[in-house]
């Protein structure tokens, strides 16, 4: 069956943890819907889709019971989040996990999503957590890069227990235009990952992990999968200063985190505010590592830029910089 034929049978819902999007990007919410629409996918709107309660869509417990409602909906094949935000991390008491493990489906996003995509990979392990695209924010993108974006989430969502190689994209962009309406083409900027390691530009593990600034709100709860030895921390961010940046790395350095974890993935980071210094967020974790010997694959395109690659999250992982590819298993 090709990936089309997998893609036409399958059934997104959609929710919104946080921001409210739906209500406030129309626009954007439309045009994502039709495009995935073209693709025959099935939608399912969440219970406070076109909703707002000034900075989110909902009260904690209306959130919590848009995601169970998609989650005890049979016909629910993926659960995506429309957007991140802020305060995603409110609603995880209130998930129906014990349900979820005896009925598992696949869970997609990013951002703020990372709070509920690593809840449900430690408290419901049975089912499948893509750290990948939103509806809104990534689908309502314009071509090429909603189109990379779209191949490579599908070709990794239609994996049947296959090995899945994803290259570096060509390109890349992190330009804040077109959100509603098209202004003009975003400049694309060449891309090329990097590696701090020794070993021939080659680093595998297991990844786990997500947007940092949300992790900071997880990190102590028994919401944050269990670190080991073998494992690849993934982190990435947007929109952060130098600062905020810097106090994010040191938290976990002080947690322990740098000590267990056998390597970093550090994904670019869109609209990063230097606050004058020149300094790169790659430049800030070296400094908070202080000479400690972790190798870093940094650059990688999951992350708030355009295109965006979609990561399984607790999947093996094998970077091989040479190529600028990584390749994907077990998930």
């Amino acid at each position: 069956m090709s990936k089309e034929d997998k893609a036409a049978r399958l059934t997104i819902g959609y929710y919104s943890a946080s921001t409210p999007i739906t209500a406030i990007s129309p626009l954007r919410f439309e045009r994502a819907k039709k495009y995935l629409t073209k693709k025959n996918i099935q939608l399912v709107a969440g219970s406070l889709t076109g909703k707002q309660d000034y900075y989110r869509s909902g009260s904690i417990l209306e959130r919590a019971q848009e995601i169970n409602e998609l989650i005890h909906n049979a016909d629910v094949d993926v659960i995506m989040a429309t957007i991140g935000g802020t305060n995603t991390n409110a609603v995880l008491p209130y998930i129906d996990y014990a349900y979820l493990q005896q009925h598992p489906k696949t869970f997609v996003g990013y951002s703020d999503a990372t709070a509920l995509l690593l809840a449900v990979k430690s408290q419901a392990p049975s089912c499948r957590v893509l750290y990948g695209p939103a509806l809104v924010a990534s689908f309502g993108e314009w071509p090429p890069f909603v189109d990379q974006t779209w191949a490579a989430f599908i070709k990794i969502l239609t994996n049947n227990c296959q090995t899945v190689t994803l290259n570096a994209p060509a390109y890349w962009a992190d330009e804040a235009l077109n959100w509603n309406e098209y202004q003009r083409a975003k400049k694309q900027l060449k891309n090329k990952w990097g590696y701090t390691g020794r070993r021939e530009g080659k680093l595998s593990g297991k990844i786990i992990g997500g947007n940092l600034n949300t992790i900071y709100g997880i990190i102590a709860s028994k919401y944050f999968p269990k670190l080991h030895s073998d494992d690849l921390l993934f982190i990435e961010d947007a929109e952060k200063d130098a600062a905020t940046v810097e106090k994010n790395f040191a938290m976990l350095k002080n947690a322990g985190v740098f000590d267990i974890v056998k390597g970093i993935v550090l994904g670019k980071h869109a609209l990063f505010d230097d606050c004058g210094s020149n300094r790169t967020p790659l430049v800030i974790l070296k400094e908070v590592l202080d000479g400690q010997d972790l190798p870093i694959i940094y650059g990688y395109d999951c992350c708030h830029t355009v295109p965006m690659l979609t990561t399984p999250l607790g999947a093996r992982a094998e970077f091989d910089l040479s190529a600028q590819t990584v390749t994907f298993s077990n998930y």
